[in-house]
């Protein structure tokens, strides 16, 4: 199971730095939660609203690095790196994912920037997390 719901939801947080998506209300709202926040890198707070209104980046990225923890049985939280390809920073990014209507949707998601660069980004593992707690 961890390694298929692993998969899906990188594949939904890879799918969210494609244009098609990114561009497509629709699609977004699919994806986002009701109730969703975001705290960027930029340390601005958006909410679902915001980000079908207004968009989000178009930056072209590249996510490594993916590590997924279970919360609950319906409620995980995913770490992960980015390259921006555009601007040439990198982040780490957290998203918080719950099952509603029977389908994944992204809670919860904030970006850090980092001056580390994808070979010296050591993942959290769910080893340590779990040990912080």
């Amino acid at each position: 199971m961890m390694n298929s719901l692993t998969e899906h939801l990188q594949f939904l947080e890879e799918s969210l730095l494609k244009s098609e998506v990114r561009e497509n209300k629709e699609e977004l709202a699919k994806i986002l939660a009701d109730g969703f926040v975001e705290i960027g890198s930029s340390g601005q707070v958006f909410c679902k609203d915001e980000c079908l209104e207004f968009g989000v980046s178009k930056a072209r990225m590249v996510l490594s690095n993916f590590e997924l923890t279970i919360l609950s049985e319906s409620v995980v939280l995913v770490t992960y790196f980015i390259e921006n390809r555009t601007s040439g920073e990198n982040s780490l990014r957290s998203s918080i994912w719950k099952i509603v209507n029977n389908r994944w949707q992204m809670l919860f998601h904030q970006g850090t920037f980092t001056q580390l660069q994808p070979q010296d980004f050591r993942p959290i593992r769910k080893s340590q997390f779990q040990q912080k707690l």
